[in-house]
């Protein structure tokens, strides 16, 4: 099958996925590239892929001309490969989790998603915070979505519920990080950009903790919390 028309129905519906409310009606979002086409074949999370490339085989294949990949696409001068993928939701737990809190930016939750898979923090919280599924975050991530448990949750509410794990919230008067119990089930939480963890949130954690810095004040949360993740590899 080849698709040589922008006016395609597959292709119009298709393009709906650009936008947050056509991804959680159908469950569905888009990668490009021929790195996370890679990455979510390995993951069995492909539904359908579009290309321009012959060498890419399979039934749900679907071969387009450059005119119509640069309307599915995101990116100004696409790779010849994008795929349609189902989300992917479970419920399992690691025992390194990193709940984000009200998150904004798209750049910092990939930093931070690519730092938990590196660090051992394979199950993430997500309260709030900007659409995973935002293609600046899955460029960003490099495929490490397709590798991580998410969750959404309230944090406070994940808190009540899996009582079997030591909370640390991030403060700017915060402990030192050498009182984080390696050898213990743990979640460390990290907030807004502009607010940090709300009050609420750090008045129930275990301890509230800081990177010591010279010369400024705080530093990126995407910095930061993979400075801290690193800080808890045994």
């Amino acid at each position: 099958m080849e698709i040589t028309s922008i006016n395609n129905r597959l292709i119009k519906d298709t393009t709906k996925l650009h936008k947050k409310k056509y991804r959680d009606e159908t469950g569905l979002f888009l990668v490009e590239g021929y790195h996370l086409y890679e990455e979510a074949y390995k993951s069995n999370s492909i539904k359908t892929i579009f290309t321009t490339d012959q060498s890419i085989m399979g039934e749900n294949v679907i071969y387009v001309n450059e005119l119509v990949l640069e309307k599915l696409a995101q990116t100004r001068n696409p790779q010849g490969v994008l795929c349609v993928c189902e989300k992917q939701q479970s419920t399992e737990l690691t025992d390194k989790i990193l709940i984000l809190e009200k998150l904004q930016d798209p750049g910092n939750l990939g930093t931070l998603m690519r730092s938990a898979l590196a660090f051992g923090y394979k199950t993430i919280v997500l309260d709030n915070t900007v659409d995973i599924y935002n293609d600046k975050v899955l460029r960003s991530t490099q495929g490490a979505i397709f590798k991580l448990n998410i969750i959404l949750s309230d944090t406070l509410d994940f808190m009540k519920m899996h009582k079997e794990y030591t909370y640390y919230g991030t403060s700017m008067n915060g402990e030192n990080l050498s009182v984080i119990n390696k050898s213990e089930k743990l979640a460390l939480i990290l907030g807004n950009e502009g607010a940090g963890v709300s009050e609420e949130v750090k008045n129930s954690t275990y301890k509230n903790i800081t990177i010591k810095t010279y010369d400024v004040e705080s530093l990126n949360v995407g910095v930061a919390g993979s400075i801290i993740m690193y800080s808890t590899i045994s």
